[in-house]
């Protein structure tokens, strides 16, 4: 058997890996663990309210409340999610690399899943009690380095702990946690009226079901500490995969990099875009996000389990890949052109109805294109920077972007949404690249 027809089956060499479980094999079982999904779900959702609270609300209220104007609030927001991106870039492969190579009586994936959401609280905290701009900066890329290092080890064990043909079905029901934990965030900021609030509950959260987790987790462990030292070039190896030997793994990376582009800046902005081109008031404005995200959360709850169950029945990722990247260039569309806030919530229901079936099928789809499994959770970390990549350049440049578009007759939020839907239409379509999977 090969090493990519072995990831395939989410196998591992049976001489190099032992499970903490009845199972020394170190393979994939032939049905996951009764708990394992359930619990998996649970972490996911808990780590999204906490990162996605702030992405959403806290963090654009925030940043106005310590800020002069508006304008130096968008500049803030722009520069502290782009940079806090760059750490999430890092620590998801990193994190990754190590938690494969990770001996611990413990296991492979607990103690990174454990130590990651308690130094994510702890930054969240600092977060909360910030008086500068800087200060906001130092706690956000902490906060997202220790919360990515949790979702880097707990999804790594989905092909530890699942086998290929049922993989669509565990990822859609995780594809779930992204609109809820939206959702309850949304929910649960309108009754936080305080910043160090809006930040430390969520956070709460997140801790207690990463921790429920890794306790519940019938974790893998290495027979025998890995004998190559980790050195200069295995840190930059966390980094990179060679396109030329796996093109379907580098094909992947560039279609979820597009799509998620396109995504990543909806939320980011959609305070300003409230307040500013429909007149709102925070209040009011915190009131429409948590509606939007109510419509978007429904849809996706709809499609992301029909997305997973439906491309395991027909054996086939890239055409709902495709058909769910298409739904979310249509609510982007419908969201540049938004003329009420009405209409802005259906637009949020559509990108929500594609995004839920992308969400689910695509991480099934990328855990059978794996270039090595030895280095199971390293290569997931790798496909994580396409998640993370766009957080940081999307911010970055959409006050550039915005600027631009003001001086346009269209207006410089319609440009925004516009490019991104562009962008999402490219990965939309380039999936068909990737020819290894159906």
């Amino acid at each position: 058997m090969t090493e990519q027809s072995a990831a395939a089956l989410g196998r591992e060499p049976e001489s190099v890996l032992a499970e903490a479980s009845a199972d020394p094999s170190g393979r994939a079982p032939g049905r996951e663990p009764r708990s394992y999904a359930p619990t998996l779900a649970l972490a996911n959702f808990g780590i999204y309210i906490a990162l996605l609270t702030p992405v959403l609300v806290s963090m654009a209220f925030k940043l106005q409340h310590i800020t002069a104007d508006a304008t130096e609030a968008t500049s803030a927001l722009g520069l502290v999610l782009g940079v806090g991106a760059v750490f999430a870039l890092v620590a998801n492969p990193l994190v990754g690399r190590l938690s494969d190579r990770t001996s611990s009586r413990f296991g492979m994936r607990r103690p990174w899943i454990v130590g990651g959401a308690a130094t994510g609280f702890l930054a969240f905290a600092l977060i909360g009690v910030a008086e500068s701009v800087w200060i906001v900066l130092i706690g956000w890329c902490i906060a997202q380095a220790g919360m990515n290092a949790v979702l880097a080890a707990a999804n790594a064990t989905l092909p530890d702990q699942v086998p290929a043909e049922r993989r669509g079905k565990v990822s859609g029901l995780v594809g779930i946690t992204t609109p809820l934990g939206i959702l309850a965030g949304s929910f649960l900021v309108n009754f936080l009226n305080d910043d160090l609030a809006r930040f430390l509950v969520p956070a709460a959260i997140g801790l207690v079901l990463a921790v429920l987790f890794a306790v519940t987790l019938r974790d893998r462990r290495l027979a025998a500490p890995p004998s190559q030292r980790f050195g200069i070039r295995e840190f930059l190896g966390s980094f990179v995969f060679d396109p030329r030997r796996h093109p379907d793994f580098g094909w992947t990376w560039i279609t979820k990099f597009l799509v998620m582009f396109g995504y990543a800046g909806i939320a980011t902005f959609l305070p300003f875009y409230l307040t500013e081109r429909f007149a709102l008031g925070e209040q009011e404005a915190i009131g429409v996000i948590l509606i939007a995200n109510l419509a978007s959360m429904a849809m996706m709850a709809i499609s992301s389990p029909i997305g997973g169950i439906l491309s395991d029945r027909f054996g086939k990722r890239r055409p709902f890949v495709t058909a769910a990247g298409l739904i979310m260039v249509a609510g982007l569309v419908l969201l540049a052109f938004a003329p009420s806030v009405p209409v802005l919530i259906v637009a949020q229901a559509v990108i929500g109805l594609g995004a839920g079936a992308f969400f689910s099928v695509d991480l099934a789809l990328a855990t059978q294109v794996l270039p090595n499994p030895d280095d199971t959770a390293k290569d997931l970390g790798v496909l994580n920077i396409a998640n993370a990549l766009p957080q940081s350049i999307a911010p970055a440049i959409a006050p550039a972007i915005i600027a631009f578009g003001a001086t346009t007759a269209l207006g410089g939020y319609t440009v925004f949404y516009l490019f991104g839907a562009f962008v999402a239409l490219a990965g939309a379509v380039l999936v068909y690249r990737i020819k290894g999977v159906k």
